[in-house]
């Protein structure tokens, strides 16, 4: 009997890579909505995210030769993740499948790993084929099922590819992610926008090709400008303005800025309050206000209130600024902040909007000082050599050890002396030199600065003439009680 001869897989049709995307995903149907008819199939058709897709790149060149780890696309609504995913399974000679993580559960992770072994399996008349598992919005599993996936994806079993609007460093398991190549997909930009919508006005198969259309282009900027990188809801719009207005005598949609603002009405806000949009823009305030900013710092803080953002975790933020920012250039900062604080807490909104713009213009165009970080350089300290801190003997209680142990002997007491002030020890004998304040040269604080080098200097130079006389030290001399 003849030997059985290697099979080389045949090039597959258009036909039979649109039946395996329809598999994959929803069947596409002419009463779709215009945003499902126009996911584009091809890797040539797709708009934007020329950062991760552009000629040469990694992921580009793995699609095109079909040879794709496991990956997870990460971005935000309407930059194309699930639209990527299904120019993939048009592109890769792989088995697609997809799950959606707000439906799927743990046995229909079991029974899609099972069509994937089966797959891998030698058979006589059929090569072992790769399954690839695309899940949307892979965010929502939680811990079990991500760690139902994680040992298929390790032995080779199933490609994956996860997609979420949420952070995967956060939302997704570590070891999930460790095997998995993360690309960041960002929001479109107004011109992406615009091709977009000007395709689906001219695509006779899935848009209004063949049919009379005119969009003004005031409108359709309008448009791209108010959905905010966010493809499928500009095309939601376009949709719902050209299906919603009547034709003119001639037969003609014509869709002005008016109808375009009715189709679009807001500015939809990319903020949540749990995720990244969070933190990225109450960090994007606080850099405002340090870089002294008030303009970046009242756009930031209105986008927070706008989004339902709650005032007093702004109003916190800005506390603890006025602390570890503003800090001795201008204490007057502090007191700004818990006045709006409590302002807050008083008036509530919409009224305490004002509380709040006021003490954010004044810690953004207040002098800089982050000197009271020095207190975290004195708890290194302790952490370090805790054991040696020992309170010198002059600075301890006196009233329980004086005579017996000699508590608080020798201690000076500052307010006999002239300026209220008086050479004397106060740090552990170890730390003797050690400057943990660094006084800046802004504001309040270059007065401060001023007093508190000089007394530094004084505070040495005795210690030199002691330590070269062979005088006791500052601690060592004198007396005084507590």
């Amino acid at each position: 009997m003849d030997e059985p001869q290697a099979r080389t897989a045949s090039p597959e049709s258009p036909e039979g890579a649109e039946r395996r995307i329809e598999r994959a995903f929803l069947p596409w149907k002419k009463e779709a909505p215009l945003a499902a008819r126009m996911r584009p199939r091809r890797l040539e058709d797709f708009v934007g995210q020329e950062h991760i897709l552009g000629e040469g790149k990694l992921l580009r060149r793995a699609i095109q030769a079909d040879q794709l780890g496991s990956i997870i696309f990460w971005g935000p609504p309407g930059s194309g993740k699930t639209t990527l995913a299904r120019v993939i399974a048009s592109a890769t000679r792989a088995e697609f499948e997809t799950l959606n993580a707000v439906l799927a559960g743990v046995k229909d992770i079991r029974e899609t790993i099972e069509r994937a072994r089966e797959r891998l399996a030698p058979a006589l008349l059929q090569l072992p084929r790769r399954t690839i598992l695309f899940v949307d919005e892979v965010h929502r599993f939680n811990k079990a099922q991500q760690d139902a996936l994680l040992p298929h994806v390790e032995n080779g079993t199933i490609t994956f590819i996860g997609a979420t609007t949420e952070n995967p460093y956060f939302e997704v398991i570590k070891a999930l992610v460790s095997r998995s190549r993360i690309f960041e997909l960002r929001r479109l930009g107004e011109d992406e926008v615009l091709r977009i919508l000007r395709s689906a006005l001219a695509d006779p198969e899935s848009g209004y090709g063949l049919r009379d259309v005119e969009a003004q282009e005031d409108a359709l900027r309008h448009i791209a400008r108010t959905a905010q990188g966010d493809a499928r809801n500009a095309l939601n719009a376009l949709e719902l303005a050209v299906e919603t207005t009547p034709p003119g005598s001639s037969g003609r949609i014509v869709i002005d800025r008016t109808v375009a603002q009715e189709s679009i009405q807001r500015r939809a806000l990319l903020y949540d309050k749990d995720g990244d949009a969070h933190y990225d823009t109450i960090s994007a305030f606080i850099k405002s206000l340090r870089g002294s900013d008030p303009d970046a710092a009242l756009f930031w803080m209105a986008k927070m209130i706008a989004a339902g953002e709650d005032p007093r975790f702004v109003a916190r933020r800005m506390v603890i600024f006025a602390s570890e920012d503003a800090g001795m250039a201008d204490p007057l900062s502090l007191l700004v902040a818990t006045a709006a604080a409590h302002a807050v807490e008083y008036v509530g909104l919409p009224e305490c909007q004002f509380n709040l713009a006021q003490a954010c213009i004044h810690l953004a165009t207040a002098p800089k000082s982050n000197s009271t970080m020095g207190y975290f350089d004195a708890l290194r300290c302790i952490e370090e050599d805790a054991a040696r801190d020992e309170v010198p003997d002059h600075l301890k209680d006196p009233s329980r050890d004086r005579k017996g142990l000699g508590h608080g002997k020798g201690y000076k007491y500052p307010h006999a002396f002239r300026e209220h002030w008086v050479v004397q020890q106060y740090l552990p004998d170890h730390l003797q030199g050690r400057f943990f304040y660094q006084p800046g040269e802004l504001g309040h604080e270059a007065k401060v600065r001023e007093r508190v080098l000089r007394l530094r200097a004084r505070q040495e130079k005795t210690e030199e003439d002691s330590a070269s006389a062979g005088r006791p030290g500052p601690a060592d001399t004198g007396s005084g009680g507590a």
